[in-house]
């Protein structure tokens, strides 16, 4: 199953013109609420340097990059926790997301109607993490209820369970986020429940400020964007700002246009590439490449992932027959030009079992089945 990104706001912030952007698909994008109904998804390349290193240094046949599902959802309103507006299936869609990227509203536009008739970044925030709260307050009560009545049996599980849950529960009816739940002092059992909960709120979160193209000259003094990275920071999620309408008006030039462009709006690279990395990093995930003449392939990993399981990615035979993996750092092969350099300069290492891939290895592996 592919690690996806779920893109989340209140209506007519700009979440399907972020993600019109971002897949270069078209997901409809109207000012009413509730446009986007069934989530539009996306598979999205990673922007990566170090495969273009690779890709100019081989020229193969072929080139496969690392990519990221971002899935659009429609927008929420205050009472989705109790089905308001579409909130159950949108609530349903946020679940099956990994992450979450929230956009906020930073920019005054008389012509884009705002659901409560203000423009007030906190607010929003307030709104949908008050919706998410609620709903995982509610499925933990649940849960509380079976593991009371099953902690009367022999199971010593459902017991931590319901201790588990009763701490939760006051957790998440004071406001605070299930991210923000203490689990230093939890035992792997403990752990395993919170795990299979589910909640809405322990996603890996980001904040995507959507800001007008005259407010891209004034990030740092803006008060909208500065409440934003001000809640951010309280919670330890990262924020991105970037103009959505502009995005989407750089998808639509011709490559070639799109520097000048950039230029032309004070940007050095799209914002939505730093969307697309900040989506890849709040999942934990790495990049390790296999390179060569017939094709150079970004494959995506968990952080701390050891060698034989990184070979999987690439066929089961490979995890199952691992003998080892020639390993060369991307940036000592494209700086010695080849791998015949690259082991004459003793960069190349032969690794076990134990090896943990590091992020931008480039793994050659070695298997017999």
């Amino acid at each position: 199953m592919a690690l996806s990104v779920g893109i989340v706001g209140l209506p007519n912030v700009g979440k399907s013109t972020l993600f019109n952007a971002l897949s270069k698909k078209q997901a409809e994008a109207a000012n009413y609420a509730f446009c986007t109904i069934e989530p539009n998804v996306g598979v999205v390349p990673v922007p990566d340097p170090r495969f273009d290193a690779l890709v100019a240094l081989f020229s193969p046949a072929k080139v496969v990059p690392a990519t990221v599902d971002f899935v659009d959802i429609a927008g929420l309103v205050r009472g989705a926790s109790k089905g308001e507006g579409r909130g159950n299936a949108f609530l349903a869609n946020i679940r099956e997301a990994h992450a979450i990227a929230h956009v906020v509203r930073c920019f005054e536009d008389d012509n884009i109607v705002h659901v409560d008739h203000r423009v007030d970044p906190i607010a929003d925030i307030e709104t949908i993490e008050t919706e998410l709260v609620l709903k995982d307050l509610e499925t933990t009560e649940k849960r509380l209820d079976r593991a009371r009545r099953a902690s009367k049996g022999p199971n010593p599980i459902e017991k931590k369970a319901a201790e588990l849950c009763e701490r939760l529960v006051r957790h998440l009816d004071g406001g605070a986020l299930a991210a923000a739940f203490p689990r230093d002092a939890l035992d792997e059992d403990e752990r395993a429940i919170l795990r299979e909960l589910f909640l809405l709120t322990d996603k890996p979160l980001f904040y995507v400020c959507n800001v007008s193209e005259e407010q891209l000259g004034a990030l740092d003094t803006d008060a909208n964007v500065g409440a934003v990275r001000a809640r951010a920071q309280a919670v330890g999620a990262p924020v991105v700002v970037i103009s959505a309408k502009i995005e989407a008006e750089i998808m639509q030039l011709p490559e070639e246009e799109r520097g000048e462009f950039l230029a032309s709006v004070g940007l050095e690279e799209p914002g939505l590439h730093q969307v697309i990395r900040t989506g890849y990093e709040v999942l934990d995930l790495i990049t390790f490449f296999t390179a060569g003449d017939p094709e150079v392939h970004a494959w995506t990993i968990m952080r701390g992932t050891k060698a034989p399981q990184a070979a999987g990615k690439i066929h089961s035979d490979f995890e199952r027959g691992f003998i080892r993996a020639e390993v060369i750092f991307w940036q000592d092969l494209v700086t010695l030009r080849s791998e015949a350099a690259v082991k004459a300069a003793g960069k190349l290492g032969i690794e076990g079992k134990e090896y943990v891939v590091r992020d931008g290895d480039v793994m050659h592996f070695r298997f017999n089945v």
